[in-house]
């Protein structure tokens, strides 16, 4: 980081001790024109991408899935057949790069750590993984607790062997223009991920507007987040190209100001591997290639994987595979 941008950093940094000063940032932000982004999203999402490129695009897209199980019938033997996917998608072809990560509640993290890390015992391995574990914190999806059950909810995640964790933000606090307040919690909960990093969830799709998702979106980043994530995959309206194109913006412009890159991670809805490319194309024409990495841009998905896998033997072996040549999460 430049002394330019570390200069401008601190400056925004300061935004977070001022009420009065944080709601002025926020609402000083230029307006999204909402026609402008639809189209632009649409536009992106007619590029054509074939043979080599498109082969390269399913690896890659592989490798940015967060495997995800965020249901009330999880169990100990779901979650640890996902790890064991997530390390080996395609257990025919050892060419198959493993995901980016497996998400679950935080009670099931242990189980995935024995997986993933050949230990009950995380902290105390000496292998390291090459997926990560997220766990998703907060009193998720709702955000609605208070601050203490959050905090205790993230600590218990990272201590039991996370190294991500997905936090909601406060959604009624955002709407009624309590920033500081949901400024404060993305701080606190920062903390006491440690060295874990902290994706943001802003559940665009109760935030209404397009100004709100880029208003959501810097304040996360100004808190601290290390990704900002569309959605919790709970409400209807999940993630969506013009949204991701939005928070992409809100991301590039964040690092010009500050020199600080920060990660998207669209979640709900991704199904099939066209509607990957799509975003891929979306990432490299709005950001460029940095975030053309699994450490800066993910998909938070579960049926995604399999479609990706079936595509990738069909491109590899000529013969499409389908549904039930891969296990079904």
């Amino acid at each position: 980081m430049t002394a330019t941008a570390t200069s401008a950093w601190s400056d925004l940094a300061e935004l977070g001790r001022s009420e009065a000063a944080l709601r002025a940032f926020l609402h000083g932000l230029p307006g999204v024109d909402r026609v402008g982004a639809e189209q632009r999203a649409a536009q992106l999402g007619t590029r054509s991408i074939k043979t080599t490129a498109k082969a390269w695009a399913i690896d890659l897209a592989i490798r940015m899935v967060d495997l995800t199980t965020l249901e009330g019938a999880d169990t100990p033997g779901k979650v640890r057949a996902l790890a064991a996917k997530a390390l080996r998608p395609d257990p025919a072809d050892p060419t198959c790069p493993h995901v980016g990560a497996v998400c679950v509640y935080p009670s099931m993290v242990p189980h995935v750590a024995e997986v993933l890390r050949g230990s009950g015992d995380r902290a105390g391995s000496d292998e390291t993984s090459v997926v990560h574990l997220a766990s998703v914190a907060t009193a998720f999806p709702s955000g609605q607790a208070p601050l203490e059950v959050k905090l205790a909810d993230t600590g218990a995640a990272v201590e039991a062997g996370a190294d991500e964790i997905d936090m909601v933000i406060n959604r009624g606090a955002f709407l009624t223009g309590r920033y500081q307040e949901v400024y404060d919690e993305i701080v606190a909960t920062r903390e006491v991920c440690g060295d874990a990093h902290l994706k943001v969830i802003l559940e665009t799709g109760e935030l209404s507007t397009y100004d709100n998702v880029r208003r959501a979106s810097w304040l996360a980043m100004l808190a601290g987040a290390d990704f900002i994530k569309t959605s919790t995959g709970k409400v209807p309206a999940a993630a969506t190209p013009p949204v991701t194109l939005v928070m992409l913006e809100a991301v590039r412009d964040f690092r010009v100001a500050t020199g600080r890159q920060v990660g998207v991670k669209p979640a709900g809805g991704i199904k099939t591997t066209k509607d990957a490319i799509k975003y891929l194309v979306m990432v490299n024409e709005t950001v460029g290639t940095d975030w053309l990495d699994p450490d800066w841009f993910r998909f938070g998905a579960s049926s995604l994987l399999n479609d990706l896998l079936m595509q990738r033997t069909k491109m590899t072996t000529g013969d499409y595979a389908g549904p039930d040549y891969f296990t079904l999460d």
